[in-house]
C-alpha cells in the first residue's frame, strides 16, 4: 500500500511555537473561507430573487395587457373587463379576430350562429297566431326562399345597459328624410335641446345612415359617416341626451323600396310605401339594416321600429294566401311580422325594449293583440297631433292597450311638420295647444296603474314621408320647440315657462302674430328671421308692384313679347323694380351662405326652388323685359330685341 503520508509525513519535525503558529494561520483561512461562502450565498439568493420577481412581473403584465389568440398576441386594453375572459370559439380558429371597441356599461359576446335551417321546409303560418313566449324565436311561416349557404354567420351580441329609472323621458324627434343638419350645427343645437329640459334624442335615419356592403345603395350621397355617427353619440352623451334610433320596418320604406334592388318586395308593385312582410327576402333585408344601426348604437336601450300607416297591407299575392288561412285577419298579419323584427332586434340586443307607432293596432281587437307576444316585447307609442286631442278616444285606446296586456306606453306629440304638407312657417300656437292636450293625457295616467308612462317624444317632421316636399326648417322650429318643451317641463306655458324661453332663446314669444320677438341669440336665429321675411314679404312685394298703374299698363305678356311699350311710362316704375330686385339678391345671397352652413347642397337646393325661385324668376324677368323695351326708344312691334 502506498504510504499516506507521503511526503508530508516524512517533513513533519514541530515544536511547540510552530504548531501553535501553524493553528492560528489555519483557523483564520478557515473563518475567511466561510465568510466569502456566506456573501456567495447571499448573492446567490438576491440573484435568485430578482429573476423570479421579473418572471412574474412578466406574466403578471402580459395577462393584463396582451391576449394570445389564434396564436398571436394582440395588444387589450386592461379596462375592458368583458374581454379578459375572452376565450375563442373552438371553430374557425384559423380566422383572425379583432378586439372590439371598450363600451361603457356595456358587456358583449361573440358567437357563431348555427346555418339557417332549410327555408324549404314547411312552417306552421297556416294556422291561427298562437301565443308566443317573450324570449322565443320568431319564424316566418309559410314563405319560400331559396336555400342559403351553408356558411356560419356571427352574430355580436351585446347586453342592454341598465340604467336607474328616471321618470319618463322628453324626447325630440330629429326626422333626417329631409333637410338633415350638419353635424356641426347639431353640435350647437344638442346643448339647446338639453338646456329646454329634452333628456333625448329619437334619431330617425332614414337616408343618412352610412349603410355599408350591399346596403350602400340605401344611402343619400350626403349621408352622415361613421365618424359622423360617432360624434353625434359623443355630443349626446355630453349634453346628457339619450339617443334612441328609429328604423322603419314595415311602411314608410320608400327610400328602400324605391330602389330596383329591392321594387319586388313591395306590398304592392306600383307603391313603394309598404314592404311585403311574407317575401322571402324581405326579413334578411331588414335583419342586414337593423344589424348595422345596432352596431353603430351598442348603447341604445331602446329601438323604435316605426311600423306605421303600412298601406295596402294585405293585398300582395303572399299576403292574399296567408289571409285565405288565418280567417282573414289583418291585423294578425301586421302582428306577426312585427314580433318576427322584435326578436331579431332581442337576438342580437337581449333585453332591448322595442316602440312602434300605435295607429295600425287601434282597429285590432283585445284577443288578437293577446294571442301576440308583441305586448310583451314592445311599447306602443300613441300619436295624436291636433291642438285639441279627443280624450275620450284616447281613453279608450289607453284602456285596450292595458287589457291587451302591454307594459307600458309612449306618446307624441309635435314641435313643427304636421300643419300642413308644405307648411313654411311654424304655427305657435298649433303646437302649444297640442301638448297642453297631452298633459291632460299624462295627468289621467293615474287610471291605469299596470300601463307605465314611459315618456313622449317631440316629433318635429321634416316630410310627410319620402316622396313629399320639405316642411319648416329646423331653425325655423326652434322657438315652437322651446315652447313645447318648456310647457311640459312647468305644466303649461306660464309665466315661469315664458320667462324661460325668453331667457334661452333671447327673443319673446308672441302667440297672436306667431313669432318670436327679437333678434335671437339662439344657433339658427339668422335663417329664422329670413325665412319669415321670405315667407310674408317675398310675394307680397312683388304683388305691391303690379299694383303700380304704370306697370299694369305697360307690362302686360302681350307688350313684352312684341317689346312694345312707351319709355316714357317705364320709367315711372324702371327704377323702383330694378331696386326691389337688387335688395331682394342682396338678402338672399347672405340667405343662401347661410343655409349653407347648416344644410347639405340638395335641401338648400330644394328649399330655394319650393320657396323662392318661383317668385324670384318673375320679378327678374321683368326687370330684364323694361330695361330691354325702354332701351329700344318705343319703337314698332318686334319679336326680335
Amino acid at each position: 500500500m502506498p504510504n499516506i503520508n507521503g511526503k508530508f509525513g516524512r517533513d513533519k519535525v514541530y515544536n511547540r511555537g510552530s504548531e501553535s503558529k501553524h493553528k492560528q494561520s489555519t483557523q483564520q483561512y478557515q473563518a475567511a473561507r466561510d465568510r466569502a461562502m456566506n456573501s456567495f450565498k447571499l448573492l446567490k439568493l438576491i440573484v435568485l430573487f430578482l429573476v423570479t420577481l421579473v418572471i412574474m412581473k412578466f406574466f403578471s403584465s402580459s395577462n393584463k395587457g396582451r391576449v394570445k389568440i389564434n396564436s398571436k398576441i394582440m395588444d387589450m386594453d386592461t379596462n375592458i373587463f368583458w374581454w379578459n375572459n375572452y376565450t375563442p370559439e373552438p371553430e374557425n380558429l384559423d380566422a383572425p379576430k379583432e378586439p372590439p371597441k371598450a363600451e361603457k356599461n356595456l358587456e358583449k359576446k361573440i358567437i357563431k350562429k348555427e346555418p339557417e335551417p332549410n327555408p324549404e321546409e314547411p312552417h306552421n303560418l297556416d294556422s291561427p297566431v298562437e301565443p308566443k313566449e317573450a324570449k322565443k324565436k320568431p319564424v316566418i311561416e309559410n314563405v319560400k326562399k331559396e336555400p342559403e349557404p351553408n356558411i356560419e354567420e356571427e352574430i355580436e351580441i351585446i347586453e342592454v345597459p341598465v340604467k336607474p329609472s328616471t321618470g319618463p323621458l322628453r324626447l325630440v324627434h330629429l326626422d333626417l328624410k329631409g333637410a338633415a343638419p350638419k353635424v356641426s350645427y347639431l353640435k350647437q343645437i344638442f346643448p339647446l335641446f338639453s338646456s329646454l329640459g329634452a333628456h333625448g334624442i329619437l334619431i330617425e335615419y332614414e337616408d343618412m345612415f352610412p349603410y355599408e356592403g350591399e346596403l350602400e345603395i340605401l344611402k343619400s350621397p350626403f349621408a352622415y359617416s361613421v365618424e359622423d355617427i360617432e360624434e353625434i353619440k359623443t355630443l349626446a352623451n355630453l349634453n346628457k341626451l339619450e339617443l334612441i334610433p328609429l328604423m322603419q320596418v314595415f311602411g314608410h320604406l320608400e327610400f328602400v323600396l324605391k330602389h330596383e334592388k329591392y321594387a319586388h318586395l313591395r306590398e304592392v308593385p306600383k307603391y313603394p310605401n309598404s314592404l311585403n312582410a311574407l317575401a322571402p327576402d324581405s326579413l334578411p333585408l331588414l335583419k342586414n339594416m337593423l344589424k348595422q344601426i345596432l352596431k353603430r348604437h351598442p348603447e341604445a336601450r331602446f329601438f323604435h321600429i316605426g311600423a306605421d300607416e303600412v298601406y295596402e297591407l294585405g293585398e300582395s299575392e303572399d299576403s292574399k294566401r296567408w289571409l285565405e288561412k288565418n280567417n282573414g285577419d289583418v291585423g294578425a298579419l301586421y302582428l306577426s311580422h312585427v314580433s318576427n323584427v322584435c326578436h331579431l332586434v332581442t337576438e342580437m340586443r337581449p333585453g332591448m325594449k322595442m316602440i312602434f307607432w300605435d295607429d295600425m293596432i287601434r282597429k285590432i281587437s283585445v284577443p288578437t293583440l293577446q294571442t301576440s307576444d308583441v305586448p310583451k316585447l314592445a311599447f306602443p307609442m300613441i300619436w295624436n297631433y291636433n291642438p285639441q286631442i279627443d280624450m275620450q278616444s284616447l281613453a279608450k285606446l289607453l284602456e285596450k292597450y292595458r287589457d291587451a296586456g302591454f307594459l307600458g306606453v309612449w306618446f307624441a306629440s309635435s314641435f313643427k311638420g304636421t300643419s300642413g304638407v308644405d307648411q313654411r312657417w311654424t304655427p305657435l300656437k298649433h303646437h302649444l295647444d297640442n301638448h297642453l292636450s297631452w298633459l291632460k293625457v299624462m295627468d289621467s295616467m293615474d287610471q291605469y296603474p299596470s300601463l307605465t308612462f314611459q315618456g313622449i317624444a317631440i316629433t318635429g317632421w321634416q316630410r310627410y314621408e319620402h316622396f313629399t316636399r320639405l316642411c319648416e326648417l329646423l331653425p325655423v322650429a326652434i322657438p315652437s320647440l322651446a315652447v313645447c318643451l318648456q310647457t311640459l317641463k312647468y305644466g303649461s306655458f306660464n309665466e315661469e315657462a315664458v320667462k324661460a324661453v325668453h331667457h334661452i332663446l333671447g327673443c319673446n314669444i308672441k302667440l297672436d302674430p306667431n313669432i318670436c320677438e327679437g333678434s335671437g341669440s339662439f344657433v339658427g336665429a339668422e335663417i329664422y328671421h329670413k325665412v319669415r321675411k321670405i315667407h310674408t314679404e317675398l310675394q307680397s312685394s312683388i304683388d305691391s308692384m303690379m299694383t303700380d298703374h304704370f306697370l299694369r299698363g305697360s307690362l302686360s305678356n302681350y307688350l313684352r313679347k312684341y317689346n312694345f311699350a312707351n319709355p316714357r311710362n317705364l320709367r315711372q316704375f324702371k327704377t323702383k323694380l330694378r331696386k326691389l330686385q337688387d335688395d331682394w339678391e342682396s338678402m338672399l345671397e347672405t340667405f343662401r351662405k347661410e343655409m349653407e352652413a347648416i344644410f347639405y347642397p340638395d335641401t338648400v337646393e330644394e328649399w330655394m326652388e319650393d320657396n323662392v325661385n318661383e317668385q324670384m324668376t318673375k320679378l327678374r324677368s321683368m326687370v330684364q323685359d323694361t330695361e330691354r323695351i325702354y332701351d329700344l326708344d318705343g319703337r314698332k312691334k318686334s319679336l326680335n330685341t
